[in-house]
């Protein structure tokens, strides 16, 4: 097992963590996500926020997910820890939207017999943003400027700094900014739609 310095600053160690893992060390993404488990706490919390209340993944479950689903990507050529992040504020996204979804499939009764409305009316306190339109004016967003989807769920997903955004895209902070500002007002308009 390579160990890493304990002379190396954080950043430079996750890359090399991040290294190593791509390199077939299997104790890596464990040690990688110990280091980074607080980081990906708050972007899973971040994520829980807009959720409706009594959700029925917490925040933990939702980091905990996202660490199943990275253990079984080992294609990913990992930069740095703000990649690493990125990515698995994307896996929390599509883990969020697939729950989602698969919510919503059981609430239009899934493979169950349909009832009379009468009979079986439901009442449901579920409040904030539509995350399956959301994830879909995404995916229309990311065809027509991929930079632009890559801010927004960096930043309002992954609940990323602008400068962190920046870095991440190797683009100036000044750049995010504008593509942030362009797309909310193209998502809002989408949404609005819907």
């Amino acid at each position: 097992m390579n160990a890493i310095p304990q002379s190396a600053d954080k950043t430079e160690a996750i890359t090399r963590m991040l290294q190593l893992w791509r390199e077939g060390d299997k104790e890596a993404l464990d040690r990688l996500i110990r280091v980074m488990h607080k980081d990906l706490l708050q972007i899973a919390r971040h994520f829980m926020r807009g959720e409706r209340v009594g959700h029925s993944l917490q925040a933990t479950a939702l980091v905990n997910e996202a660490y199943l689903r990275l253990f079984d990507n080992k294609q990913i050529n990992w930069h740095d820890r703000t990649h690493f992040l990125a990515v698995s504020a994307m896996l929390m996204r599509r883990i969020l939207v697939d729950h989602a979804r698969k919510k919503n499939y059981q609430k239009r009764g899934g493979d169950m017999v349909k009832v009379p409305w009468d009979t079986g009316l439901v009442v449901s306190d579920e409040r904030g943003p539509d995350l399956e339109a959301l994830d879909d004016a995404l995916e229309v967003l990311e065809k027509m400027d991929p930079r632009k989807a890559k801010v927004v769920e960096m930043k309002f997903f992954g609940g990323m700094t602008v400068e962190e955004t920046a870095a991440a895209l190797k683009v100036s902070p000044d750049t995010v900014m504008r593509d942030w500002r362009l797309a909310k007002a193209w998502l809002s308009r989408e949404l609005k739609k819907t």
